[in-house]
């Protein structure tokens, strides 16, 4: 039996083509309201736990989310255990240990979270992070025997692993051992050669654990460690493993996990321990970041992490590792500096590209509904911000995209991004099982390839073929769920702080999303090059500042400038605002719709 449809304010049509519906249904509206009374938060907070799935009897644990009741077991991932007790015999054998990361900023802060450890322990370890260009992603046989060679006996690999046997390997006949400390998803048999692979995306692994980022993993894997150390060399001084979830939650947000379980604890302590800059690293990225304010997921996600990334994408891929590593203040800043300069670069490259890239999709998509995947490749654009590319167009086209980068011999480096509901690890596997693409793997939502100029046709029709009856289903399910109605009057900091207890909000714990309606659109005008900043006024005088990022030149954008003066409802979402040390409630929308 299906339920009808509850429409929001009645909008079946939005300014950008959505239903407006009410997220919660009626078993949660009944939820919602046990909590306001049985716990004392506001309603409007209420509905946005319930629209969540926290029931009345969680409310309280939920909103104040520990370590200690939600970290899991260490050891009930497969291998943990095998692992420790691996890594705890280098620190107690004082052995040489090679660090092999990922180069974004997952990657990054595994590799410095692992390297902070030994080093609390005097042990000496060498972070090694590929060029993305020239290596690829992952550990290879080559830099691995490099690293035998200079002397190290263990190899701990964070954010990848998983799927290279060959490296391990290598590795393993040249003379040291191998840990995998990884969580993508399993694109073939597992290396048999490395001593253990933690991975809980492991078809063995029943921890239920498969929603950590790699930082979430090299941290359990920490946990266990310090526990086998405790147990052989009491001797040896405690290590306060709290103090570095800074580095947890940087990486749980930027590599966009689902903030769910001990997830949201991470970041929730975790921006906690960022604030207090003990990371010379991340203070010095702050203060380049020119972050005037508490530091909170959006700082992370938007200035923080495109900056480490930056180092990954168009210079050096070891920078960010090196940055989050070191505890002198000088070469922090130095360092932070470079990632700064690095990530202006990066957004001139990527303002030009995505040009192309937008020119290139808008032509499939004339006149009709266009290919389910958008693929678009050029042998101008840097393989580095293919990523970035595909994430726009996938905003922009709302269904899956791919950019892909071609070199001189007609190999290419393509990154693409999903729309939720979507698994496009999955297709990608099954192209690479066709002999589609030289390579492919990643998550339901994000996923890399390697192909061939030829194969490029073959590659489209088979996306189509597999893609186009899920991604238009999902395109004609898709609507924008309400939380609830506020008027500008009611939009105040004490809201704000407590609907800050109930996030931290990103992927898998989505933001809530509020209606401000029949508000007069004072005025609407451009700010920098593509941002639309609105004032807005409720029938009882209140008045907020709203902005739309990225507006300009889309459906969403024209509407806000041909209603200026007029009455519109106004959907989006609440956030603070610094000038001059005040702080404010903006309204950051998403959509619109007249009233």
């Amino acid at each position: 039996m299906t339920t009808e449809k509850r429409y929001f304010l009645g909008v079946r049509r939005s300014a950008t083509g959505l239903a407006w519906e009410h997220r919660l249904n009626e078993r949660q509206e009944m939820a919602a309201l046990a909590i306001a009374q049985g716990h004392g938060v506001p309603d409007i907070v209420a509905r946005v736990l319930a629209g969540r799935g926290v029931g009345a009897d969680d409310a309280e644990r939920f909103l104040d989310p520990t370590i200690r009741d939600l970290l899991p077991n260490p050891a009930s991932l497969t291998d943990m255990e095998k692992a420790a007790e691996r890594i705890a015999a280098a620190v107690g054998r004082r052995e040489r240990v090679a660090i092999f990361g990922d180069y974004d900023v997952d990657g990054a802060s595994s590799s410095a979270l692992m390297k902070r450890f030994l080093a609390h322990y005097g042990v000496e370890a060498e972070i090694y992070i590929p060029d993305r260009i020239f290596e690829g992603y992952g550990p290879n046989p080559d830099a691995m025997r490099e690293l035998v060679s200079r002397g190290a006996r263990l190899i701990v690999t964070v954010d990848c692993g998983t799927n290279s046997a060959a490296a391990i390997e290598a590795a393993r006949d040249a003379g040291a051992d191998v840990v995998v400390l990884d969580h993508h998803q399993v694109g073939g048999p597992l290396p048999e050669a490395a001593v253990a692979i933690v991975n809980p995306n492991r078809e063995d692994d029943l921890s239920g654990q498969g929603h950590l980022c790699a930082a979430g993993v090299v941290f359990l894997a920490l946990v266990q460690t310090a526990k086998a150390l405790r147990r052989v060399r009491p001797d040896l001084p405690q290590i306060d493993l709290l103090s570095m979830l800074d580095l947890v939650a940087l990486a749980t947000v930027c590599d966009v996990v689902p903030l769910v379980g001990v997830n949201r604890a991470f970041v929730v302590k975790g921006i906690v321990a960022i604030r207090q800059q003990r990371n010379a690293g991340l203070g010095a990225l702050a203060r380049v970041s020119r972050i005037g304010e508490p530091i909170n997921t959006f700082h992370l996600a938007f200035l923080l992490g495109p900056r480490i990334n930056a180092g990954g994408r168009i210079g050096d891929a070891a920078l960010g590792s090196k940055l989050l590593a070191t505890d002198d203040p000088v070469e922090a800043g130095k360092i932070a500096e470079t990632l700064d300069r690095l990530n202006q670069e990066r957004q001139a490259m990527e303002q030009e590209m995505l040009a192309e890239a937008r020119a290139e999709a808008d032509a499939e998509l004339i006149g009709g509904q266009g290919p389910a995947v958008i693929v678009t490749a050029s042998p101008k654009w840097h393989p580095g911000i293919v990523g970035l590319l595909a994430s726009r167009l996938k905003e922009h086209a709302r269904r899956p995209a791919f950019a892909i980068a071609f070199n001189a011999n007609g190999v290419g480096t393509g990154s693409g991004r999903s729309v939720s509901g979507f698994d496009l690890g999955k297709l990608v596997r099954e192209a690479h099982e066709r002999g589609l693409i030289v390579k492919g793997g990643g998550h339901a939502m994000a996923a890399g390839i390697t192909i061939e100029r030829e194969k490029l046709g073959e590659l489209r029709a088979f996306f189509e073929e597999r893609a186009a009856a899920d991604v238009f289903r999902l395109q004609d399910e898709e609507s924008l769920p309400i939380d609830a109605a506020l008027a500008a009057d009611g939009a105040t900091t004490n809201l704000l702080d407590t609907l800050e207890r109930a996030g931290p909000f990103g992927s898998g714990h989505v933001a809530p999303v509020f209606v401000l309606p029949r508000h007069k659109l004072v005025d609407a005008r451009l700010v920098g090059t593509s941002h639309i900043r609105a004032d807005l006024r409720s029938d009882g005088g209140g008045r907020i500042q709203a902005i739309a990022f990225r507006a300009a030149d889309t459906a969403l954008g024209d509407f806000l400038f041909k209603s200026r003066g007029g009455t519109v409802h106004m959907a989006g979402s609440l956030s603070s605002n610094y000038w001059n040390g005040n702080r404010s409630v903006q309204f950051r929308i998403i959509d619109a719709a007249v009233a």
